[in-house]
């Protein structure tokens, strides 16, 4: 049974809300609304307006790729409808497909912008390192059928921290205005029968994590020596890195605010 929205009288000025996702993204184009091809952006921004009986639009946090997940999206809009947080959550979620949830809704200051208050970023990437390709987690983990050492990895992965410049790690058609990002930390560990990698920085370009993953197996496996990281990131070229990785196993899984804003969580560990 639908869930329905009792009419309540319009609000005096705009309110700002901010919503926090979950999804698949296996059967999406990715976040951004594009024509003729599904995407969360559309299927959020439908059933807003369903709730809203007005147009809704959102900026999100993240604009994740084709493919790619979230256990933790945040994104904001601003309406004039009143409606209470619980209609936003529980009502949206009745017109969402089953693979896109809101996790929770709350009012916001009018100076918080999901993308742009957003202090740092968060993304986890799940990887199945065995012979046979995933059936049960198919979407939901990377695969390579090369044996990986997690030494070579762990010995890799400080080159990637701080500041530089990671043009080798930046598709064609990432948009960013510089290359220069600030990474906090980047690890490795076994998860679950999965290698379970974390990445923390200020902002991340377009496939930048994907490509990295790419140069992680060839270290991973042997292909590559554990200094190649170190190497491609001086190089600043992205012909000399590896082939990008697949975005199955990749989750925006957190967005860092000031804490003034009050968000209501930061960060979903997206174990499976």
């Amino acid at each position: 049974m639908s869930e329905i929205v009792s009419p309540q009288p319009a609000a005096t000025a705009a309110q700002r809300w901010a919503l926090g996702l979950e999804y698949r993204g296996s059967a999406y184009c990715g976040w951004q609304r594009q024509a003729d091809q599904p995407s969360i952006q559309e299927a959020l921004e439908h059933a807003l307006s369903a709730i809203a009986t007005e147009p809704i639009s959102i900026i999100a946090a993240g604009r994740t790729d084709t493919g790619v997940h979230a256990s933790l999206q945040i994104v904001h809009f601003e309406t004039m409808v009143n409606r209470e947080a619980n209609a936003w959550m529980r009502g949206g979620n009745q017109f969402l497909p089953a693979d896109v949830s809101i996790r929770w809704a709350t009012p916001v200051d009018t100076q918080f912008h999901a993308r742009f208050s957003a202090r740092s970023r968060r993304y986890v990437y799940l990887l199945a390192s065995q012979p046979q390709r995933p059936g049960l987690n198919d979407g939901r983990v990377g695969w390579t059928h090369w044996p990986l050492e997690m030494s070579r990895i762990e010995c890799a992965l400080p080159s990637l921290w701080g500041t530089h410049d990671f043009t080798s790690f930046r598709a064609a058609e990432c948009q960013a205005k510089s290359p220069i990002k600030t990474i906090h930390s980047a690890t490795v560990a076994a998860h679950n029968h999965v290698l379970r990698f974390d990445f923390h920085a200020d902002a991340f370009l377009h496939h930048m994590i994907r490509n990295i993953m790419g140069a992680l197996v060839y270290i991973g496996s042997g292909r590559q020596s554990t200094d190649w990281l170190r190497t491609l990131v001086s190089q600043r070229d992205r012909k000399l890195a590896a082939p990008t990785f697949s975005p199955n196993g990749l989750y925006l899984a957190g967005i860092e605010y000031d804490p003034h804003f009050n968000i209501p969580e930061t960060f979903v560990d997206p174990c499976l």
